[in-house]
């Protein structure tokens, strides 16, 4: 089984900054594409970015530029910089990954880190 966890999540101002991590283990595994997603309070889930094995990146066209995504393979870890954070990007922040487990292909999601952006 392979777990997600996320961390780095918590309240910023609006204008700040904010970087989140998630980091997969696990057993027997390998992980494909990465992405990070968020659910705003009575919003559907929505993709952000993601980061393929190779470093290709693919972000949702309103959030390029204030939002990088990032992957270190080695640490199976995945990491969204989000910058010039505004009231409208208070959400719960999760990360997905396509993977390989036990030789059966799925995916996994991270339980979510809270970002209020809030003076």
């Amino acid at each position: 089984q392979v777990q997600l966890v996320e961390s780095g999540g918590g309240l910023v101002q609006p204008g700040g900054s904010l970087r989140l991590s998630c980091k997969a283990s696990g057993t027997n595994y390998l992980v494909y594409e990465m992405s990070w997603h968020r659910q705003a309070p009575g919003k559907q889930r929505e993709l952000i970015a993601s980061i393929s094995r190779s470093g290709s990146t693919n972000y949702t066209e309103s959030l390029k530029g204030r939002f990088a995504i990032s992957r270190d393979l080695a640490a199976d870890t995945v990491s969204l910089q989000m910058n010039s954070l505004k009231p409208a990007d208070t959400a719960v922040y999760y990360c997905h990954a396509d993977l390989l487990a036990g030789g059966r292909p799925g995916g996994a999601w991270g339980q979510g880190t809270q970002v209020p952006v809030s003076s």
